[in-house]
Parts: structure tokens; C-alpha cells; sequence
């Protein structure tokens, strides 16, 4: 679910934004990026990702307990905030939430305050890839891991904006790399062959382009096209004129040939005609 459609839920008086807000992609320097780059962008940071720090109530209207006013429901995402440290693990959704304490005087004032996720250190393992890994986890990431059975399950049906972290991103094209171009288990064909199958199905949502594209940051992103820009050295002209003027010759010598055929054709069917007519006693001649 975009942004866009979820603010579009909410009424009017809390509409915000008239006009959408431009983003990188909107950008000179990005509008030259590929399709399949920024379909992995508008999933990874124009996407809503799925509520980790709320429940979103269901229905469109609700009832006020104490006043019994009917109000419509209004789903306020609550957006965490992602430091740099997140990327470094696997924080399964989770950031730091930014927020006030309600104080028990109503007179006093609200203090603000900020709520950080637990954070404890864990080995996960890929199965696609065959290597434990050490990293920085939350309860959440072992709980979905769990869900899935499996780290690879997880990273491949999670996307971009609900993985948020880059090393998880890095991870999941690492896993979709190694299954579209099979260089899994290489040692073992009978495992390999195992593996693939158990996570084929993963690979019907992307093209080749789009694995190459996918988990890159804008930065990368920009690097690698300047990269392929580099490496295609441009023909010279001369070379497409010679080739397109050889083409047309060897039509005209192959129409030529054509032509002298037919020509030769209609000189001995006619030539054959008259000497028979010569030797016929009944002709008229």
C-alpha cells in the first residue's frame, strides 16, 4: 500500500499534501536510472511499510466510549526512524519511535521521549547461500524468521520497505542472484538441484535486470550506470554507412541477377516458339 493511497483514506481535514511530493527519482541526475532500478526504489522508500508500531483498526467509523460520538476511523501510520546503525543489522521493521509521555497532572506539560528496540546480537543462517552470518537482530527479526521458516523465506517474501535495513537488502539480492544464475552448491549438483527448486518459485516476480538492480542504494545505483555508460564505446558511423551500403549492393546484385534471368527465360521461350512455328507445315507463314 503507497503512501498516496493511504493518505487518500483519511478525510479531508487531515489531508496534508495537495500535490505530491517530488522525490530522487524526479531528479535530472535519476531520471536516466533504468525501470527495473526505480521499480526497487519506489518499493523500498515510496511504499508504506506494514505497521510494526500500531494496530490498525478495522471499519470506517468507531464510537467514542465516554461521549458515544459516532467518528471516523482514522489509521495514522506511525513511522519509525531508521539511524545508520539499522542498516549494520536486521531490525525486522523495527526503528526508533519519536513520541510524548502523558503526564499525570493534567496541568503539567508533555515531555517528550524516545523508544529504541531491543537489540541483541544472533547468528542466522542461508540456506540458498550456505553461511551463518553474526549480526545485530531484534525479538521481531527471530520471530519472522521463525514465521517463515527460514531466513530465506523471510528476506524473499518481505519487501524492500518492510526489510528497510541494507545489509538486509544486500542479502536478498545475494539469495536472488545465486538462484537465477544457479551458482549455489556448486560442489553438490544433487543439493543444488534441491535448493533451487525449494526457492524457485521466488524468481517468477523478477527479471534479470531487475536482480541486478535490486537492494543497490541511490549511490550504488548511480556508480553502476556510470559504470555500463563507460564500458559501451560508441561506433563510428563510418562503420554503420559501410554496412548499410554493402546491404543495399548486394540487393542490387541479387535484383540484377534476378532480372538477367527472367530475361534469359522470355529469350528462349520465345526463340523456341518461333522454331517451332518454322518446322509446322500447317502454320500459316
Amino acid at each position: 500500500m503507497s503512501i498516496k493511497s493511504a493518505l487518500s483514506k483519511l478525510p479531508p481535514v487531515n489531508r496534508l499534501y495537495k500535490f505530491e511530493k517530488p522525490t530522487i527519482l524526479d531528479s535530472d541526475l535519476y531520471k536516466r536510472l533504468p525501470e527495473a532500478y526505480k521499480k526497487f526504489y519506489k518499493e523500498w522508500r515510496l511504499t508504506l511499510p506494514s505497521p510494526v508500531h500500531y494496530k490498525p483498526k478495522q471499519g470506517k467509523w468507531e464510537k467514542n466510549i465516554n461521549s458515544g460520538q459516532i467518528n471516523p476511523v482514522q489509521n495514522i501510520p506511525i513511522l519509525p526512524l531508521y539511524p545508520v546503525e539499522s542498516n549494520e543489522g536486521l531490525w525486522g521493521g523495527e526503528g526508533v519511535v519519536k513520541g510524548y509521555v502523558k503526564p499525570k497532572n493534567k496541568y503539567a506539560e508533555k515531555s517528550a521521549k524516545l523508544w529504541f528496540p531491543i537489540l541483541k546480537r544472533s547468528v542466522i543462517y542461508s540456506e540458498v547461500l550456505d553461511k551463518r552470518m553474526s549480526t545485530i537482530v531484534t525479538g521481531r527479526t527471530i520471530d519472522l524468521i521463525i514465521d517463515h521458516h527460514g531466513l530465506d523465506n523471510y528476506l524473499l517474501k518481505s519487501k524492500a520497505c518492510d526489510i528497510q535495513s541494507e545489509l538486509g537488502l544486500k542479502l536478498k539480492r545475494k539469495i536472488l542472484m545465486a538462484l537465477y544464475y544457479k551458482t549455489l552448491y556448486k560442489d553438490d549438483p544433487a543439493k543444488q538441484e534441491e535448493i533451487y527448486n525449494k526457492y524457485k518459485h521466488y524468481l517468477a516476480d523478477y527479471t534479470e535486470e531487475e536482480i541486478e538492480w535490486y537492494g543497490l542504494n541511490h549511490y550504488e545505483a548511480l556508480r553502476k550506470f556510470e559504470y555500463l555508460e563507460r564500458s559501451v564505446v560508441p561506433q563510428p558511423l563510418k562503420h554503420q554507412f559501410r554496412k548499410e551500403l554493402i546491404e543495399e549492393m548486394k540487393q542490387q546484385v541479387v535484383q540484377e541477377a534476378l532480372s538477367k534471368q527472367s530475361m534469359e527465360q522470355q529469350v528462349k521461350a520465345t526463340s523456341k516458339t518461333s522454331w517451332i512455328g518454322k518446322m509446322n507445315p500447317f502454320s500459316k507463314s
